[in-house]
């Protein structure tokens, strides 16, 4: 007798093009929302969209609160669940990077009301996914979460945010690749729960991706849609998963490790694209499509090297021998490598010398 079912949570409108950061209020009145937003951001993102956009809620009689944020804490989504509540808001609105959104989520999340995600910078697929990632001392949380109930996501803003951002939402995505390999592997030796569709859409976003790095340019509204509607397809494919599977391997647990090892010294995205490298050459060796990644990621201008992360070789060393027991997550890594090993497949992939 089949009983399997599922419930899959997606964001209901998604708004993406030149200038639509004025079709917010637009975007709540389609989501019969009502009340008052309570907005969440940080400086440079304030600047840029949520005080415009705030302008934008006044013309209609609405007047937002505002919380402008300086760091990922969990103290900071603390902090905005004390002021939604203080200021009786009905709904946030994430506005900024994946700082602002994630904090937007996890606030909203608790509170069990809805968020909607406005990006400023195609950084992560967090702008529309179902988990949130928060720093915690020298390692980071990614904790589940509701999708946003819309994205509105403005190209001219994205284009002009700063290019290393952007490069890291690629290399975020193009990382999608090995994730998917590692699920795979798990579904074959673990028997772990596995969406073909799930994956194959995952996949895709990274094709797209790699297919397309030469037009990939600063400053291009073309290569911000682009980048930003990658992004979204990964989102929603870990939201049809109901799990950060097709888009967090091996890839991810080794940019968790080296954010406890190296804190800060590189993005997110551009970290877990060198560990795609290393990764995807376990998963095939020479045969693998370990160069294709490689290649896609430096057309972009994204690190590929330990020295272009800004960590020294023998931290890679050390966070692909340790990486493995950061969670229980079955990947290419199995229970680990040990460090001639490690050391092989970062030479012989040009991650370190």
């Amino acid at each position: 007798m089949f009983e399997k079912s599922t419930w899959i949570r997606l964001p209901r409108n998604v708004v993406v093009g030149h200038g639509v950061r004025s079709k917010v209020v637009d975007v709540v009145n389609d989501l019969h929302l009502q009340g008052r937003p309570l907005f969440v951001t940080s400086p440079t993102p304030r600047e840029v969209a949520a005080d415009p956009i705030a302008a934008d809620f006044e013309a209609a009689g609405i007047e937002p609160a505002i919380v402008t944020i300086e760091k990922a804490t969990f103290e900071a989504v603390e902090r905005v669940i004390d002021i939604a509540k203080t200021e009786a808001a009905a709904y946030l609105v994430g506005i900024g990077g994946g700082k602002a959104i994630d904090i937007a989520k996890l606030a909203s999340y608790h509170l069990e009301m809805g968020f909607l995600s406005v990006p400023t910078a195609a950084s992560h697929d967090g702008i529309v996914s179902n988990r949130g990632s928060v720093p915690n001392g020298d390692s980071r949380h990614s904790v589940a979460a509701e999708p946003p109930l819309a994205v509105v996501a403005d190209t001219g803003i994205l284009a002009n945010a700063p290019w290393e951002l952007t490069t890291a939402g690629c290399a975020d995505i193009i990382s999608n690749y090995t994730a998917v390999m590692d699920w795979r592997l798990a579904k074959r030796l673990q028997d772990v729960e596995y969406s073909e569709y799930a994956a194959a859409l995952s996949e895709m976003t990274a094709e797209i991706l790699v297919d397309n790095a030469d037009l990939i340019r600063p400053g291009l509204e073309e290569s911000a849609w682009v980048v930003t509607k990658a992004l979204m397809s990964s989102g929603v494919a870990m939201s049809i998963a109901g799990s950060s599977r097709p888009a967090s391997g091996a890839e991810h647990l080794f940019s968790h490790q080296l954010d406890r090892l190296a804190p800060g010294a590189a993005l997110h995205g551009h970290q877990v694209g060198v560990g795609s490298i290393m990764t995807a050459y376990l998963h095939g060796g020479d045969r693998g499509i370990w160069r294709d990644i490689r290649a896609a990621l430096s057309s972009i201008d994204a690190p590929t090297t330990a020295a272009e992360l800004g960590i020294d070789d023998e931290t890679v060393v050390e966070a692909l021998t340790t990486c493995h027991e950061i969670r229980d997550r079955y990947t290419i890594l199995g229970d680990g490598m040990n460090e001639r090993a490690a050391r092989d497949v970062a030479t012989k992939t040009g991650v370190i010398d």
